[in-house]
């Protein structure tokens, strides 16, 4: 165990033990395997999951099912998020920086749809320390009313003001909205000031934090680190993290994802930004995993992955100008996913790339695509995916919340292999069903202009 010294003795200690510590003891570490495959375990009731990427660095996460999905209360994922690595029991807020900057290591704290992400990079080495202040920060972390009041509520109007500034993010996050209602459909920041200063408090945010950190809900995902190395640490460091969650049943974001559909228009001055939405693919770790997806949204695509070309993606040849941007995402969660197209620019362009996108998609049904853009497609796809899942952000946020939902860490090598599975015939019944369900549709800018979903053929 470490000193429990107040003051920053043992991070000092340590950087003098690494500096009279010979150079080659930080070399390269050997990969556990040939891939980027992960290792799991489970330590005290605490999931874990790590790769052993060569290298002198590591990179350790604390991933909790604490999204915006599952928030029961505007703004408490961004309160949550805004408090971490902040005052704990042991470590005031000055000890904590202090002692990571004497490591020469990085903290920060992000969050999405689904997950809470708390991430530490750092020297090999210093690993015991890393996972000892993780446990402590689920485990005892101050939620006091001054911290609150001056840093945690001047970051979330910050974000505020950014999500309001920004059409395409409104787009998206009502796209969302519309597919998904509440769970997966609550905006990843705060949408209006008034809820989040009506239902926030540090009470609030504590009372949260008891149901993000407690052991069934999180997982702890390092790349660069041994598994046997990371299993004992974990053992050693989170005995005083809850085993239990203390809520009432039916809690937020818990139940099965249903997809709706639907539509909304959003006055703007700012831009024009317009997302058509469809049912997609969960991630690889859930139940609904359809490769087909990722073939279908690399077959749209929009934006070229080669400079100066436009690229073979049948929407990069039906934006009405060179200025329009034009992008096709497959969002994949737990249990559910959104197939979306984004769509921005000068509002008359915006208004034609949407009526030809929705024109390609029907050729797409129709089979009337080349076999040379079908595998142009797919060996986009494998590459996205691969890309993505080696990612060591990405990896970790997927694998942690694989874990968390079901007992499974995101594997790129199976991945790949769906993909190479999927047939043209599998992309074009996709696309069909595409057509024959409904669509979420959302206009954000000059509604004069920008069309209603049902001129374009779709059903809402």
């Amino acid at each position: 165990m470490f000193s429990r010294s107040t003051s920053c003795r043992a991070a000092q200690r340590a950087i003098r033990q690494q500096a009279a510590r010979p150079a080659q003891r930080r070399g390269l570490a050997a990969p556990a395997s040939g891939s980027f495959q992960y290792q799991s375990g489970e330590a005290k009731g605490v999931k874990f999951a790590c790769r052993d990427f060569a290298g002198p660095t590591t990179t350790l996460a604390l991933v909790s099912k604490a999204g915006t999905r599952y928030q029961p209360l505007p703004g408490l994922t961004e309160g949550l998020q805004n408090y971490a690595f902040r005052n704990t029991e042991r470590r005031s807020t000055l000890r904590i920086v202090r002692e990571a900057e004497l490591l020469g290591a990085e903290l920060t704290s992000y969050h999405t749809r689904e997950s809470l992400v708390l991430e530490a990079k750092f020297l090999r080495d210093d690993l015991p320390y890393f996972v000892e202040l993780l446990g402590e920060v689920a485990s005892s972390t101050k939620f006091e009313p001054h911290v609150y009041n001056e840093e945690v509520v001047p970051l979330i109007h910050f974000a505020h003001k950014h999500f309001l500034a920004s059409p395409t993010d409104m787009a998206i996050n009502s796209a969302h909205s519309l597919a998904f209602h509440r769970g997966l459909g609550n905006p990843t920041a705060s949408a209006s000031v008034t809820p989040y200063t009506k239902y926030l408090d540090p009470a609030t945010i504590e009372y949260y934090s008891k149901i993000a950190y407690a052991k069934p809900n999180f997982a702890i995902v390092a790349n660069g680190a041994q598994h046997e190395d990371l299993s004992s640490w974990v053992n050693q460091f989170f005995d005083n993290v809850p085993s239990t969650v203390e809520v009432q049943p039916g809690l937020a974001g818990t139940e099965q994802t249903k997809y709706y559909g639907g539509e909304e228009r959003i006055a703007h001055a700012s831009g024009n930004a317009f997302v058509i939405g469809f049912t997609g693919s969960s991630s690889f770790t859930g139940k609904f995993y359809k490769p087909e997806i990722a073939v279908l949204g690399s077959l749209l695509g929009g934006q070229s992955s080669i400079k100066w070309s436009d690229g073979f993606t049948l929407l990069s040849g039906a934006k009405a100008s060179p200025g329009t941007y034009v992008k096709t995402t497959s969002a994949i969660y737990s249990d559910a996913g959104l197939l979306y197209t984004i769509i921005a620019g000068e509002a008359t362009n915006v208004a034609k790339t949407a009526e030809a996108s929705v024109g390609v998609i029907k050729k797409v049904a129709a089979g009337e695509i080349t076999k040379e853009q079908f595998q142009k497609a797919k060996a986009a796809a494998k590459f996205k995916e691969l890309e993505f899942g080696q990612n060591i952000k990405a990896g970790l946020e997927l694998t942690g919340a694989g874990l968390v939902s079901g007992d499974k860490p995101y594997q790129i090598d199976e991945v790949a292999k769906a993909i190479d599975g999927v047939s043209e015939e599998s992309v074009k019944a996709a696309a069909k069903t595409l057509l024959e369900t409904k669509a979420s549709v959302s206009a954000v800018g000059d509604l004069f202009v920008l069309p209603y979903a049902e001129e374009l053929g779709l059903t809402v």
